[in-house]
């Protein structure tokens, strides 16, 4: 897992996040999770992160309540397909209560409308076109009925004898392949899913082994790494892959979502841009161009391409990635048809409103942008922090006379301009031990409550911003937190905080909750510097056992 920092309220599109899992035997291998530690990735508010997926098929997680009973990891595995598979289809977040949209800002026709590609009949592969293997057709079939009708033991053990019989048969090697990755999915086991993933390599480099099998091969070895968190390996299936057909645009384009897998946005930008100078219409390599532009903080170049991207209807372009980026780029251009977007990806299920616009939620949790103590149900907690607020606040001021250094900087490209800090005391449901040593008091006090001091999904930090600071319109990662903040150093006039069309101040030794999945601003026009104390929250819907199994953020 992943552990990323988090900063006022992160603007986001897709913190990468591993499907729950309820057995502990069979889990990717984070080892080479996505973006981890790399300097040139994608930034770890979630802005620039680039979830797990391939040119045909980018996913987003909606997490909903764990049914009874351990849940599937890998999905029952598709016949080889060469043409794009169907874009999935994203649950919506239900029962949102009634938010005032924004008015006056959205075009109705900022641009041209998205396309509605009519899929086309799948070509199937030649994955039998091998001379010798014709010749045994009749053996391959008796074992891959096995596989078909999920007697994956059978089918192992049917493909192996064949194996044995066969060694330098491809469609043998491949079937052996396929059974074992069925039978990693139902015994849930990393193991011998690596095993299939080796035999799906030995398949590919045999002699006389067809073209579509090879791609089929490589490419389903290339998803199996990726699921094991084998990026660098994914990688290198991938470029064997393009060596193999370098005029095949569609794994070029996979290719450059394994760059970005490991951080490398670079490499991923100079795939999009070969593949763009051979097809300029091609739409996956269009919002990908623009979304490695816009990590780069090149806003305005980003907006043709992540829009004319998402105009032209392509698979693997309707994700809810590039309707937040699109949107976010013309916001800090200061061109309103954002909210066209942003409109565009509520209807295309992606958010759950124009303002709302999380990328991991539960669905049916109570939405409203401001809650009041007794709406949360945490009003003890509300009720201590409003009592020691002083007390917090000299331990903060204490920190910040002892060295500024200990108030690290907010560097998530979420400032229009200005100074603003930070200094932690939990990050995903971990205490920062070093930091709360130098707030004893503070920490003392929020080690009773465990809704924050144990919510995976937040963080609990003081924040200074200076004077002349604005922070852009953004919205965290996930609808599964509330965010109070404590004020407690507030000049008197200059300092505000909008929260969907509704904004506020802060007052010292008082305590505001607002939901941050929806659009929030921040301005500090004041003569001083601004300090309040952030406390994450889980959402007080969240069951126990939501709580225990989501993933940190």
């Amino acid at each position: 897992m992943v552990i990323l920092s988090d900063v006022e309220s992160e603007i986001q599109a897709a913190v990468p996040l591993p499907p729950p899992v309820e057995s502990e035997q069979f889990v990717p291998d984070d080892s080479g999770h996505p973006y981890e530690g790399e300097p040139d990735g994608i930034d770890s508010t979630g802005e620039h992160r680039y979830k797990k997926g391939t040119s045909s098929e980018l996913t987003e997680e909606t997490e909903t309540e764990p049914a009874s009973g351990p849940e599937p990891v890998l999905e029952p595995e598709p016949e080889p397909v060469l043409e794009a598979e169907p874009e999935p289809v994203l649950e919506t977040v239900q029962n949102l209560e009634s938010v005032p949209e924004p008015t006056g800002t959205v075009d109705p026709k900022p641009g041209k409308k998205i396309k509605e590609k009519v899929e086309t009949k799948k070509k199937k592969p030649k994955l039998l076109n091998n001379k010798f293997d014709k010749t045994i057709k009749a053996e391959i079939d008796a074992a891959e009925k096995l596989r078909k009708k999920g007697k994956a033991e059978e089918a192992v053990r049917a493909f192996e004898s064949l194996v044995q019989l066969y060694p330098q048969s491809p469609r043998c090697r491949y079937g052996k392949a396929q059974a074992e990755d069925d039978l990693a999915e139902r015994q849930r086991s990393n193991d011998l899913l690596q095993k299939a993933v080796n035999t799906y390599r030995e398949a590919s480099e045999l002699p006389d082994a067809p073209p579509d099998l090879i791609r089929a091969t490589l490419k389903r070895r290339a998803e199996r790494q990726q699921f094991l968190g084998r990026m660098r390996g994914a990688l290198a299936t991938l470029q064997k892959l393009v060596q193999v057909f370098p005029e095949d645009v569609s794994l070029k384009n996979d290719l450059g979502v394994a760059h970005l897998l490991i951080g490398d946005n670079q490499g991923a930008k100079a795939v999009y841009k070969e593949v763009l100078s051979v097809a300029p219409d091609n739409g996956f390599a269009k919002v990908h161009y623009g979304f490695v532009l816009k990590s780069e903080n090149m806003i305005a170049e980003s907006i043709p391409y992540l829009r004319e991207g998402l105009e032209s209807g392509d698979p693997g372009t309707d994700d809810g990635r590039f309707y937040f980026h699109l949107g976010d780029a013309l916001q800090r251009v200061g061109d309103d048809s954002a909210y066209h977007w942003y409109e565009l990806g509520h209807q295309r299920g992606h958010f759950a409103s124009v303002w709302q616009r999380s990328l991991y939620n539960v669905d049916g949790l109570k939405a409203q942008p401001w809650w009041t103590p007794t709406d949360t149900g945490y009003t003890q907690l509300v009720k201590s922090l409003e009592r020691n607020w002083r007390t917090i606040r000299e331990e903060a001021l204490a920190v910040m006379d002892q060295t500024t250094g200990l108030f690290v900087p907010e560097e998530e490209n979420l400032r229009e301009r200005g100074e603003w800090g930070q200094f932690t005391l939990w990050q995903q449901g971990r205490k920062a031990t070093d930091a709360c040593l130098s707030v004893p008091k503070t920490c003392s006090l929020l080690d009773k409550y465990p809704e924050a001091t144990g919510c995976k999904r937040g963080q609990i930090k003081f924040s200074v911003m200076q004077p002349g600071t604005h922070v852009w319109p953004h919205t965290g990662p996930t609808n599964c937190r509330l965010r109070l903040h404590l004020g407690l150093v507030i000049p008197h006039t200059g300092c505000r905080i909008r929260c969907t069309n509704q904004t506020r101040e802060w007052t010292e030794g008082k305590v505001l909750i607002f939901d941050d999945s929806f659009e929030h601003e921040v301005w500090q026009e004041a003569e001083s510097y601004r300090l309040i104390f952030i406390v994450d929250v889980w959402h007080p819907e969240l069951s126990a056992q939501q709580r225990h199994t989501l993933s940190p953020i």
